[in-house]
């Protein structure tokens, strides 16, 4: 089921307090980049960033789910409003993925 775009609007009015945070629509989804890397996306209503050794320790507790059938699980991301964590999350999982291949 795709993400309700009314839902997706809400985290946006949080992800856009940062100048690094972007998104594309894909499939009814919407996958996030930080700083051009992606970090995670919304899923099903759901906000899901990758499973990195960051995002485990800052995410400690929370639910894995992978953001559609037959994909790789991620941690969800429930308390999105507190923007001080949320961004903290979104660049400790920036540093931990590899530097982006150059064309």
């Amino acid at each position: 089921m795709p993400t309700n775009k009314n839902v997706f609007e809400d985290y946006l009015s949080v992800l856009a307090l940062s100048p690094y945070v972007s998104y594309r629509p894909m499939m009814g989804e919407y996958v996030l980049y930080y700083k051009e890397k992606v970090v995670g996306g919304v899923y099903d209503d759901r906000l899901l960033v990758k499973i990195t050794p960051s995002s485990e320790k800052l995410l400690e507790g929370a639910r894995r789910e992978p953001p559609y059938d037959g994909a790789a699980p991620m941690l969800r991301i429930v308390d999105y409003e507190d923007t001080d964590r949320l961004f903290t999350i979104l660049e400790s999982v920036y540093e931990d993925l590899p530097a982006k291949r150059k064309k």
